[in-house]
């Protein structure tokens, strides 16, 4: 006999109820969240059938939970929580809400309903790891420039020639002078030929002699700050110290994400695209090859990853906006490569071009754009092809039409 389960999940408690094929209760029970509460369940679970066979309704998609179950082998069926709200008076007037109820709504729902559900399928291990990698990096990034913007405003108040210097205050050229030459006292001494000096140990390639970069920090305002130079170089060391870690936590990081995307089993499929580096094409296997593992036809791959417009209507009222509910990450990665194809591919400047004398803005114009390389990233996916320019965008040109 075919089993369903409901499995309403909470932070410390949870609550599961299974279900048998004619509806009646074959089980209920309330675990805890901890290694001994799961792993008894999911022994429990074993005793309704194969966990291959045996799906579970969840009001998520991802998690600890969600990783257990799918680890175990069971299908998830993820069931929004919007959805799941609207459908409530199925089961009665009242809305009053508990754990062990919505379970059981859950095992019932996915009884009479499961056949037009969706079930999740366990990731491409390698998949995981660059959407981690990518993650992390993202996070990383924010921090640096959160420190580099503090190190700036730190400069701009004791030391502001400093910041007009290089290019960037987070380079090792700019991080190496600080750390020699933490404070206006520190530099005083400096000449053209002291600072050539300097630049050709840190093999400076910003194009600049020493006297064009001594010039810049003659001309640059003096700060009108009475801390002590001491307490500054304290100050200056640390921020950099700072700052320095996290560049180099971000190579080395990259570095890693080198590793995996060359082993990955997608990267032959999707690299030969334009202007796509190691870190984008990481992003994007990253999350949209979950989606694309979950065998989402393109149009519901545009939806999720926030390219297609949201439609509405009713009655004489129509409307058409932005997609809000999408998978942030993934539409930040294809709208960067999509935004950067149309400067080194004729089929991608043409698409934004004919979109722009349209009258499209520039956001609209790329995700446009993003619609049509997710539709050739699909076919790459469905067919196991690499990308060919010759044979993907005469495929594709329809999506050069699309509003």
């Amino acid at each position: 006999m075919q089993h369903t389960v409901g499995w309403d999940w909470g932070s410390r408690t949870h609550s599961v109820t299974v279900l048998d094929a004619t509806g009646g209760k074959a089980a209920r029970w309330t675990l805890p969240h901890t290694e001994a509460g799961l792993t008894s369940t999911l022994r429990r679970l074993a005793d309704y059938g194969d966990a291959g066979d045996l799906r579970v309704a969840i009001e998520t998609s991802k998690g600890l939970v969600v990783d257990r179950l799918l680890a175990a082998g069971h299908p998830i069926v993820p069931i929004h929580p919007g959805m799941f709200n609207a459908m409530r008076p199925r089961w009665g007037a009242s809305r009053a809400k508990s754990d062990s109820a919505d379970s059981f709504m859950l095992a019932d729902l996915l009884r009479t309903d499961g056949h037009l559900l969706r079930s999740l399928a366990p990731t491409e291990t390698t998949t995981l790891e660059l959407q981690a990698l990518s993650r992390q990096r993202s996070d990383l990034v924010a921090t640096r420039t959160s420190l580099t913007n503090q190190l700036r405003a730190l400069l701009e108040a004791h030391w502001p020639g400093a910041t007009r210097l290089f290019k960037n205050i987070e380079a090792g050229i700019s991080l190496a002078f600080l750390e020699r030459f933490p404070t206006p006292q520190a530099a005083a001494k400096l000449t053209p030929a002291k600072m050539d000096a300097f630049l050709r140990r840190h093999a400076y390639t910003g194009g600049k002699t020493g006297a064009e970069l001594l010039e810049r920090l003659r001309t640059a305002p003096r700060a009108a700050s009475r801390v002590s130079p001491e307490i500054v170089t304290v100050m200056v060391n640390t921020q950099v110290g700072q700052v320095r870690a996290i560049v180099e936590a971000i190579k080395s990081l990259e570095s890693t994400t080198k590793q995996v995307l060359d082993a990955h089993p997608y990267a032959e499929l999707f690299q030969a695209p334009p202007r796509v580096g190691t870190v984008n094409l990481a992003q994007i296997i990253g999350e949209i090859g979950p989606m694309l593992e979950r065998g989402l036809t393109a149009e519901q791959l545009a939806a999720e990853v926030g390219m297609a417009s949201v439609t509405r209507a009713s009655g004489k009222v129509h409307s058409v906006g932005f997609r809000h509910a999408a998978n942030r990450a993934a539409r930040k990665a294809l709208h960067t490569f999509a935004d950067n194809s149309r400067h080194d591919d004729p089929w991608a400047a043409d698409l934004y071009r004919r979109a722009r004398d349209r009258g499209k803005r520039h956001p609209q114009t790329v995700r446009i754009l993003g619609r049509g390389w997710l539709r050739i990233m699909h076919a790459c996916f469905r067919d196991g092809t690499p990308y060919d320019p010759a044979i993907h965008h005469s495929r594709h040109r329809p999506a050069s039409a699309e509003t």
